[in-house]
């Protein structure tokens, strides 16, 4: 299970809230004669750990650390740690890769492909707590039958699993004897990648140096320094400070970054989804009836043009548009439609009370909409639903809170999340929306259950026929719409502010997750400064 990017802010939403009041100290800007000097961006998502078993950076642009394979700008599929993309036979049920010759740990040390085969043998051993096993489900073993080689054998063909071998590589011996749930890699981590780490000050700031041995080639600047600050006002104020590069910005507060000033906004497209997840234990959303007027009655258009600053499009389900497994059928009106909304409820028996919210047998239309507090953009997005709800007879109660407030209530409360991955559509949804993870944290919170979903979901991931996978995805689809779990509202557009100084800055199709990893500077490697 992956935690959605914005629970990971909790822990430094203190340190934020003392940079309001100009008590945290500002991160420096370092000089340095490669590339102009240190980068510095800011996120407002800090990781849990840098261990990639333990689910940092999954999808690879970690910077820390290489996979077997990594994307470039069109986010397809290169060789890594491989030095030719692994190849599959023709059953399906082998991978095997060749590994590069020459590449050092940030010790010294150089990589063999034992160590691949215990980094993935360490996400599959059950007394480690790596939130992927569920994704190397299909795995049955990884053997090094030499040390530059690594066979991969599947219990059956799963289309995507290239895509899964972007999964940075940890050294073996750097766990030995160690628990490695426990261990001091995980905030001291030795990689293969472009920059090793120098110090991580938690809710503070990640340090990164430039790995001078790195098999790609020395980095273009002398390091990265990655700044966590989760109050998004706060990460403005900063960055039109001069703290920053590079910063992760909502829309609007974007915006005022636009024009002259030193400053760019990058608007990049992204699979990134926002929705209200509604439970099913919820009295009142459990009723499909309420589901489906909700669907009806929100004005995506609305949100895109004045949330979102017309950064982003209206969404209808988990795949988005760009998607060759986009199921057509499902799109609906960008704008709401409070008349079938209204004809939707009067024909379930929800009726008008003198208040103007709608009650049937003696219950009110009416919940609480939770989001975390320190998400302007998910704020924003409640109190619309919140307008149009009570449009149509809803009364619903916006909530801001922490994330520790908010996980315990998901099962009985609605709650504006984001999900979302441009890689395949069995990343995320099969979690999200499968019955063997309902109410199992953030995946699947709502406990929605259905069978035709799982069946569709699991042919989804067994079958590598191309035309196979699209008729699962679409009957997904069609399936999700018709029971409405969520209310998708839209798919965003990650909007950047830039330093007109910085060069190198390569924009790709952004996934939900997006931090310390697969963020604008996924390859900041390449990027310098100039003065």
């Amino acid at each position: 299970m992956v935690k959605p990017r914005s629970v990971r802010v909790s822990a430094v939403v203190g340190v934020a809230l003392l940079a309001a009041v100009g008590c945290s100290s500002p991160v420096p800007s370092a000089g340095g004669t490669s590339g102009g000097g240190t980068v510095v961006v800011a996120t407002a998502g800090e990781p849990d750990t840098l261990n990639p078993v333990l689910n940092f950076g999954p999808d690879g642009a970690s910077l820390i650390f290489d996979g077997l394979v990594a994307r470039d700008a069109r986010n397809a599929l290169t060789p890594a740690l491989a030095r030719e993309l692994p190849q599959v036979s023709a059953d399906g049920r082998t991978v095997t890769a060749k590994l590069r010759e020459g590449v050092l740990f940030h010790d010294g040390s150089p990589l063999t492909a034992q160590d691949v085969v215990f980094t993935y043998q360490a996400v599959l051993d059950p007394k480690v707590d790596s939130t992927l096993r569920s994704d190397l489900d299909m795995l049955a073993s990884v053997a090094a039958p030499d040390p530059a080689t690594v066979v991969f054998t599947l219990k059956h063909p799963y289309a995507p699993f290239l895509q899964r071998l972007a999964l940075g590589v940890v050294p073996a011996k750097a766990f030995a004897g160690q628990d490695v749930n426990k261990a001091e890699f995980n905030r001291r981590p030795i990689g293969t990648g472009p920059y090793r780490m120098t110090s991580w000050t938690p809710g503070d700031r990640l340090v990164l140096a430039a790995n001078d041995r790195y098999w790609g080639g020395r980095p273009a600047n002398p390091g990265v320094v990655v700044a966590f600050v989760a109050d998004d006002n706060v990460r403005a104020q900063r960055m039109r400070a001069g703290e920053f590069d590079a910063a992760e910005l909502p829309p609007k507060l974007a915006v005022g970054f636009d024009g002259p000033g030193g400053h760019r906004v990058q608007r990049v497209p992204t699979a990134d989804y926002r929705g209200v997840m509604l439970p099913m234990g919820n009295p009142v959303l459990g009723d499909l009836a309420v589901r489906r007027a909700l669907h009806a009655a929100v004005d995506r258009q609305a949100m895109v043009t004045g949330v979102l600053g017309g950064a982003g499009e209206p969404a209808f389900g988990p795949v988005p548009p760009s998607s060759e497994f986009a199921e057509a059928s499902i799109t609906g009106r960008p704008a709401a439609d409070p008349a079938a909304a209204t004809a939707i409820l009067d024909a379930a028996g929800w009726t008008p009370g003198p208040d103007g919210i709608r009650a049937r047998a003696g219950r009110k239309a009416a919940f609480t909409l939770m989001y975390p507090a320190t998400d302007s953009l998910r704020k924003e997005l409640a109190l619309a639903v919140t307008a149009d709800a009570r449009k149509i007879g809803i009364a619903v109660n916006p909530q801001g809170l922490t994330w520790d407030a908010i996980t315990p209530r998901m099962k009985t409360d609605a709650l504006i999340m984001g999900y979302g991955t441009p890689y395949d559509p069995d990343f995320v949804s099969f979690k999200l929306f499968g019955s063997a993870f309902a109410g199992q944290g953030f995946f699947n919170p709502g406990s929605y259950r259905s069978a035709t979903v799982d069946a569709a979901l699991q042919a989804g991931r067994d079958n590598a026929d191309p035309a196979a996978r699209r008729a699962a995805y679409a009957t997904f689809q069609r399936q999700l719409a018709a029971d409405v779990p969520w209310v998708f509202l839209t798919y965003l557009q990650h909007t950047y502010v830039v330093r007109d100084t910085v060069v190198g800055v390569t924009p790709r199709v952004e996934p939900h997750e997006h931090d310390v990893a697969n963020s604008l500077w996924w390859n900041v490697h390449t990027w310098t400064k100039t003065s």
